[in-house]
């Protein structure tokens, strides 16, 4: 599989979104995904530490913490294949943030949770308005001093929000982030204009979320179709969201890209990866896997390349469909 740069790291194109890891899917079928997924070039897993919780109901911590168990006792023979991802920030049983001191609290936690000596990536979750981003920073700087953590990124920043980050750090003397995690597909496409701008000027990697609208640019939804139980649109989409999704519009869109990757001999699930990784400054695509077979047909659905001619056409394609 094709690989790009995140800092100083080498990813896969296709990675792993561990957010159904502990929720939607038992330990023993987790093994059985990442040995999946490392065997066909997935290199790149994304978790966090709230993942594995109910994601309905933000006040039940009892999951907290359960994806990155299983994701680290599915990786402990295989840990030196796999760059590990893992976030902090969002409140649970015992803090949040982004103050320095829960910063230090946190790696340690996930660090024990995950079995290893070192986090790959370690990105704030969210923005934390009531802390100094120098803070956050200087912070992160002390734990890739000490080998804990390799790089940093964030995750739902604005583009103004990344520029105060990259000045804060240049002026500071201070690692800077080097992604920022947002959410991005064919049917999602706000991050276009903020803040994909922004990371072109300060040459930062971004990295999609939901970047199978979960799991509507799959094929696997027609007009009419009823989602089944135990996928993410059952758990962890509400039922206004899933009603929205799955509208006319919705269908209509998705018909007509279906129509232009068949008519070059693709599926709508390889234009999916395709328009993003058609988008110059995508490392990786973190699509979610609860079921052996899924990471295997996404590792499958690369190698379709757009040019920007093409990539703008399929943008317009969806921005016109009625």
């Amino acid at each position: 599989m094709d690989q790009r740069r995140l800092g100083e790291l080498s990813v896969s194109v296709v990675g792993m979104g561990c957010n159904q890891l502990g929720t939607s899917c038992d330990e023993a079928t987790t093994a059985r995904i990442i040995g999946e997924a490392l065997d066909n070039g997935v290199t790149y897993f994304d978790t966090a530490d709230e993942y594995g919780g109910d994601y309905t109901n933000h006040d039940d911590h009892s999951g907290w913490g359960t994806s990155e168990v299983y994701l680290g006792r599915a990786l402990r023979s295989r840990r030196d294949e796999a760059v590990i991802a893992s976030k902090f920030g969002i409140h649970g049983p015992s803090g949040g943030g982004g103050s320095a001191k829960w910063v230090e609290q946190a790696v340690e936690e996930s660090l024990r949770r995950l079995g290893t000596d070192r986090i790959d990536m370690y990105q704030l979750h969210m923005p934390d308005p009531t802390v100094p981003v120098e803070e956050t920073l200087e912070a992160l700087r002390r734990l890739i001093d000490a080998g804990k953590v390799r790089e940093i990124g964030c995750c739902n920043f604005t583009g103004a929000m990344l520029e105060e980050a990259s000045s804060v750090a240049a002026d500071k003397g201070l690692r800077p982030f080097v992604s920022v995690q947002s959410p991005l597909n064919l049917m999602q496409r706000a991050s276009l204009g903020d803040p994909l701008p922004a990371c072109e000027q300060l040459d930062l990697a971004f990295i999609p979320y939901y970047p199978l609208a979960s799991g509507m640019l799959t094929g696997k939804y027609r007009r009419g179709a009823v989602p089944s139980s135990g996928t993410r649109l059952t758990e962890q989409v509400t039922a206004e969201a899933q009603a929205r999704l799955f509208s006319d519009k919705t269908f209509t869109r998705l018909e007509a890209l279906e129509a232009y990757a068949s008519e070059r001999g693709h599926t709508l699930l390889e234009l999916a990866f395709a328009w993003l990784l058609g988008q110059p400054q995508v490392a990786t695509v973190i699509a979610g896997a609860a079921k052996p077979g899924q990471v295997a047909s996404n590792a499958a659905a690369v190698g379709w390349q757009l040019t920007r001619a093409e990539v703008d056409e399929v943008t317009g394609i969806v921005s016109s469909a009625a």
